[in-house]
């Protein structure tokens, strides 16, 4: 039986700049810093509120930026939209679609790392129409 999802794995050709983007830029929280395997490939880990983890980790068979970022996007919830995409502007992240509503659900605004992976920012609203 599945009971959830228990993390999102991001591979890169550059874990530790993906990480620290992530950590400096848009502000995660980072927790353990691993060495996967015997060529030195590095895993870093994230630990978001709801009890879910994120881990970057160096992959030998990626090379280069995403060439479909819309495959797979990560969901992040944060409380206050208005405040968060001024956040993320102003360290100059791109921003690949301005906020919409989604009814029933919230608001979402698409941005881009620097490995070209879409990530989002969700606020959910409970009764949002």
């Amino acid at each position: 039986m599945i009971k959830g999802i228990e993390s999102v794995l991001l591979s890169s050709h550059s874990a530790t700049k993906l990480a620290q983007f992530y950590r400096n830029t848009v502000g995660l929280a980072m927790g353990k810093e691993m060495e996967i395997g015997d060529k030195g490939e590095k895993a870093f880990e994230f630990s978001l509120a709801n009890g879910s983890l994120l881990y970057i980790n160096d992959h030998s068979d990626i090379t280069g930026p995403a060439t479909d970022p819309k495959r797979m996007i990560i969901n992040f919830e944060i409380d206050n939209m208005d405040e968060e995409v001024a956040r993320l502007d102003g360290k100059g992240v791109k921003k690949t679609t301005e906020t919409y509503h989604v009814e029933g659900y919230g608001l979402i605004t698409t941005y881009e790392d620097i490995d070209c992976n879409y990530f989002q920012l969700v606020q959910i609203r409970e009764g949002y129409d």
